[in-house]
């Protein structure tokens, strides 16, 4: 267990809106970080930016992330879990990065320090959090698939051959004529990427006739 004493602790506040204020989250987490002997190093903000939008859409908890990478404090400090996301796989990321890191979390709200023998069993739980969010993930795709094909309907986007007959000629007799794929995407107006898609099938098809 580490020395309390010399503890590095790094707060973390947010607020969604610009008219809360993250005084009270951070006044109590400095209270608990002097209760507690460790030594704030750095305090994180992020005003005005909801818990749904990702790392790279927070630039004060981008900054927490890359800090507790480089290891250049101890312990996290949040308020409420909520603070640090509102997305599971986010959350779950992060936890699992800074448990690499040997970076313990402090959450307030919940009671939770992982500082604490009994505390490091969440980095477990959230594993198995994850994994069962993964599931139901899964889970929810596949019915939504299950419910389109049982009405007759196409699952997937719809191919060029399906929207656009008059473009898959042009293809074909461009192709005929030697003109390589990025040109005839160009001169078509789709990817080259959809054009070799197309010629793909178009070849396997013929060689299906042949055999026939």
């Amino acid at each position: 267990m580490k020395d309390k004493r010399t503890t590095r602790a790094a707060i973390y506040g947010r607020v969604s809106t610009d008219g809360q204020t993250v005084d009270n989250q951070l006044r109590e987490l400095r209270m608990v970080a002097e209760r507690n002997g460790w030594q704030i190093v750095e305090e994180f903000v992020d005003k005005g930016i909801s818990g749904d939008k990702g790392r790279e859409q927070r630039p004060a908890f981008d900054a927490l992330w890359n800090g507790a990478v480089r290891r250049e404090f101890d312990v996290v400090m949040v308020w409420a879990v909520d603070r640090l996301g509102r997305s599971l796989s986010h959350l779950v990321n992060f936890l699992s990065e800074i448990h690499a890191k040997k970076v313990d979390l402090f959450i307030h709200q919940q009671g939770i320090d992982t500082t604490t023998p009994a505390g490091k069993a969440l980095f477990g739980v959230m594993g198995v959090f994850a994994e069962f969010e993964r599931s139901m993930i899964q889970e929810r795709v596949k019915a939504g698939i299950k419910r389109v094909r049982a009405t007759g309907q196409r699952w997937g986007r719809r191919t060029i051959e399906e929207t656009d007959p008059a473009s898959c000629a042009k293809i074909l007799e461009l192709r005929r004529q030697g003109i390589g794929m990025a040109a005839i995407g160009k001169r078509v107006g789709v990817s080259s990427r959809t054009v070799w898609r197309f010629l793909r099938g178009a070849e396997a098809s013929s060689q299906s006739r042949d055999m026939t």
